[in-house]
């Protein structure tokens, strides 16, 4: 090293307030400049321990982590993306789930509909309202036969009597039809001295199937001469009577909602309970509905298909900025921990002491783990929406 360098007075005229003499430098600063540039190190800083270094940089680390995004944006001017992100995705997941829910709305009033169509259509004196938790209930054979009677009639004059858009259910080979089945008790033994009955209670099943075709053909009394063994009930030891049938409907409302139709199949189920023999028959009616595939038919002169793009454009968008958020909490939590080895490491090496695990999590912050999954979940249930959505095997013109 040189020489100290040397402080010499002011001239005379360069004197401060008062006239009183100034120095030119100060003893206590030595500064160098380094290669010419603007930057000035002390010769402390210069002699400061790699360590403290270290330590200095790990702190301003650590306090920087732990600011939140206005904070960090006052004292580094970094912009908030993952805040931003997060509050853009709340209103594309929230205008998602609203049009979502707009659109199934439609598919539970069709459904509702069509269940209530099928009691009034099926029902032999339904009168609108269910009785307790059963449709409706009937007091005497006679009732019971007309009521069974009446479902098949209506089952064969359904094109010519619904109002609804609905038809038979056709399986791979041919119409599936209707099925009739009767549970009862196995015959019993009567003993004619005193009119005893000892009944079995193991039950016997026995069903027949009746086709359109034929229904179409005969009438139903001429069913049930032609089939007097199965319809000759013995009301004793009858346990119940069902009647399944399966057709198919269109919902063509949600094409005025500028959406593609649905397609659907609706299993249907009439069961006359007589399992208390209290002298009344339960009659329930179940309606399982499944959307299917439309096949054979188009839709012309209409915005269906522009503003089923539309949507599925904006779904993409939902995945796309999911993606990005999922990205960013991704690199957040990675960042964390790292800054989490250093901090346990320099802990180690100048303490000698081990971080215990309460402050190891304080560095993994919840709410990048809860939006991480819900990202995953957004992802996967917008993908879903829009297969729905799409309903790629439905031609449209």
């Amino acid at each position: 090293m040189g020489p100290a360098p040397r402080c010499e007075r002011a001239a005379p005229g360069s004197s401060g307030h008062g006239g009183a003499p100034r120095p030119a430098c100060a003893m206590d600063l030595s500064v160098g400049y380094v290669a010419r540039g603007r930057t000035l190190v002390t010769r402390r800083m210069m002699a400061q321990p790699d360590s403290d270094l270290e330590e200095d940089a790990l702190k301003e680390d650590l306090k920087f982590y732990f600011m939140n995004p206005c904070e960090k944006y006052r004292a580094r001017r970094q912009i908030p993306w993952k805040l931003g992100l997060q509050i853009l995705k709340i209103v594309m997941v929230t205008t998602q789930l609203i049009l979502f829910g707009l659109s199934n709305q439609l598919v539970v009033s069709f459904k509702e509909e069509n269940t209530i169509a099928f009691k009034h259509l099926f029902l032999k004196g339904y009168s609108g309202v269910d009785e307790d938790d059963y449709s409706c209930s009937v007091y005497t054979q006679q009732d019971v036969y007309d009521s069974i009677l009446f479902a098949i009639n209506q089952y064969c004059q359904l094109k010519n009597i619904s109002l609804g858009t609905l038809g038979y259910e056709q399986d791979e080979d041919d119409v599936s039809g209707l099925q009739i089945c009767k549970q009862q008790y196995k015959k019993d033994a009567m003993l004619p001295s005193n009119d005893t009955r000892n009944i079995d209670i193991a039950i016997e099943t026995d069903c027949i199937h009746l086709e359109p075709q034929m229904l179409a053909t005969k009438r139903s009394d001429d069913l049930k001469m032609i089939n007097s063994s199965f319809f000759n009930f013995e009301f004793y030891r009858l346990i119940q009577v069902e009647i399944s049938f399966q057709l198919k409907g269109i919902d063509l409302q949600t094409i005025h909602a500028r959406e593609l139709p649905d397609c659907y199949a609706f299993q249907n189920t009439i069961t006359f309970n007589n399992r208390a023999h209290s002298g009344k028959v339960k009659i329930y009616f179940d309606s399982d509905a499944d959307i299917q595939e439309c096949k054979d038919w188009r839709i012309s002169g209409s915005t269906v298909q522009k503003n089923t793009q539309y949507i599925l454009v904006f779904d993409g968008f939902v995945i796309v900025s999911c993606f990005a958020s999922l990205i960013l909490c991704t690199r957040s939590i990675i960042l964390a921990l790292k800054l989490q080895k250093r901090f346990v490491n320099f802990f180690l090496e100048k303490y000698k002491r081990h971080v215990c695990p309460a402050d190891r999590l304080e560095f993994i912050n919840g709410w990048y783990v809860l939006v991480i999954i819900s990202d995953v979940m957004t992802i996967i249930g917008s993908i879903m929406k829009m297969e729905i959505k799409a309903k790629v095997r439905v031609n449209t013109s």
